[in-house]
């Protein structure tokens, strides 16, 4: 996922949680904001998951999961880990992610 793909700034983080509609499964919380610009994904995943190496391993599969769903442009999304999502497959990870962005309404890119 290119940079510009990707929310970094605190001041993003805190708009879509300030003012986007979250969503939640099992797996993930996902919290999606309309905005007038290309669409940027940011992940998190906190201490209570485990070590570094398992938060990161998560946010990795996160991050090729919303890759190779392909979201339409004008959407600013975080996605939060919780809990169960350390012992997910990617599959598992993949199948949450797209149902949760069907419920927040979020359109998809015609994958070719």
């Amino acid at each position: 996922m290119r940079g510009v793909q990707r929310l970094r700034d605190r001041r993003d983080f805190a708009r879509v949680y300030a003012r986007g509609k979250p969503f939640r499964n099992e797996l993930l919380v996902l919290r999606a904001l309309p905005s007038g610009r290309g669409s940027r994904f940011g992940f998190t995943a906190n201490k209570t998951l485990g070590t570094a190496v398992v938060r990161n391993r998560i946010k990795r599969r996160l991050r090729e999961a919303a890759r190779s769903l392909g979201c339409a442009e004008g959407w600013d999304v975080v996605v939060n880990a919780r809990p169960g999502a350390a012992t997910a497959s990617y599959d598992q990870l993949h199948i949450a992610m797209s149902n949760l962005m069907n419920r927040a309404g979020v359109e998809f890119e015609e994958q070719a």
